[in-house]
Formats: C-alpha cells, sequence, structure tokens
C-alpha cells in the first residue's frame, strides 16, 4: 500500500478526500505525519501555495505528499476572496465571518457567477506534478446548509438548485472543484503503481 501524507489537518477536506482516493493509498494527515506548526501560504496563485507547502512536508519527512490550495473566486470581485478565502474576514480564519463579509460584499452585484478553483502540488521521488479542478456555479442571497465548509452553503453548483452545504457528500465528491484535481491525481498515482 503506498502511503501520501496530505499537507492539511483541515478535517473537511480530509473526510472529502479519504472518500476519493482508492483503497490502496493510505492519506496520512499532517498531524499523524507529526507536523503540527501551521505552514505559510505566502503566494498569490493557488499553485505556489500548493507547492510551498508540498514541498515543506516533503523536505521534513521524506515521505511523498501533496498539497492542496483552493478557494472561491468571483469576477465580479476582481478574483476574490481566491487564494485568501481562508482568512477573508481575518485571522483566525472563521466561516461564518467569510460568507458574511462575502455577502455583504456582492449585496449590490448583479452578477453572482463564481467558481471554485482546487490545485493539488504533488512532490514524489519522481518530482513535482500539478492538478488542476474547477467547478462552475453562482451565489446565493443567503446561506443555506448545515453540511460542507467554508463558502458552501452559498455557493450553488451550475446545473443543480442545491448548494454544496445542501448537497450530501457523495454528490458533492462526484462534481467540486477538489474532486477534479483529485480524480487526475489518482489516476496519476494508479499509472505509477501500474508500472
Amino acid at each position: 500500500m503506498r502511503e501520501l501524507i496530505f499537507a492539511s489537518n483541515n478535517k473537511g477536506k480530509i473526510v472529502e478526500i479519504q472518500h476519493l482516493v482508492n483503497n490502496n493509498i493510505k492519506i496520512i494527515s499532517l498531524q499523524e505525519a507529526g507536523i503540527a506548526e501551521e505552514i505559510e501560504e505566502p503566494f498569490d496563485t493557488f499553485a505556489q501555495n500548493a507547492r510551498a507547502k508540498a514541498d515543506y512536508v516533503y523536505r521534513k519527512t521524506g515521505i511523498d505528499c501533496f498539497a492542496d490550495d483552493s478557494g472561491l473566486v468571483v469576477p465580479a470581485l476582481g478574483g476574490a476572496p481566491g487564494v485568501y478565502s481562508a482568512r477573508y474576514a481575518g485571522s483566525p480564519t472563521n466561516d461564518a465571518a467569510n460568507n458574511h463579509k462575502l455577502l455583504e460584499a456582492m449585496r449590490h452585484v448583479e452578477d453572482r457567477q463564481a467558481y471554485y478553483q482546487s490545485v493539488i502540488c504533488l512532490i514524489s521521488g519522481d518530482g513535482t506534478r500539478y492538478f488542476e479542478g474547477r467547478c462552475q456555479g453562482t451565489l446565493t442571497e443567503t446561506p443555506r446548509g448545515d453540511g460542507g465548509f467554508g463558502y458552501d452553503p452559498l455557493f450553488v453548483p451550475d446545473g443543480y438548485t442545491q448548494t454544496f452545504a445542501e448537497l450530501p457528500l457523495a454528490e458533492k465528491s462526484k462534481i467540486s472543484h477538489r474532486a477534479a484535481a483529485m480524480r487526475q491525481l489518482c489516476s496519476y498515482l494508479n499509472q505509477q503503481q501500474a508500472l
């Protein structure tokens, strides 16, 4: 069985990813890998932040790892909250405060289109690879649903009437930005194991 460290302690993300990976791949959280410190995300792009996290973990442990950086992008707000999605309303991170700030920013905005973007950086003995996923949708005017995390109560994916927070995890896992990036990652890992 192949072990991979996922450079995160975000329980919501870990549950999602464990739901997506094949049984022959064991995902280890940062906590399980013995890394307690917060890893900086100082860059302006999802790809740079994902690489910074994966590189830090790989250098510290020597174990193949991957990191995800993702967020909500609202074109009408110039791309905000973007890479600052988790800390949009400041630190420490607070989903309710972030959602409130986004709703305030969107109060007089007609164009409610948005998308979730995810970039995964895998660092292994074979080098560095990137996998990207995107999920298009629109923003609601009030939060709906108790599931998910982050901006999920405000985000209705294209083709649906429910927010990510209202959809069952199994359904969200089929269509999410992270699911799209993870499918690419898993496909790559499976090809590597078959060699």
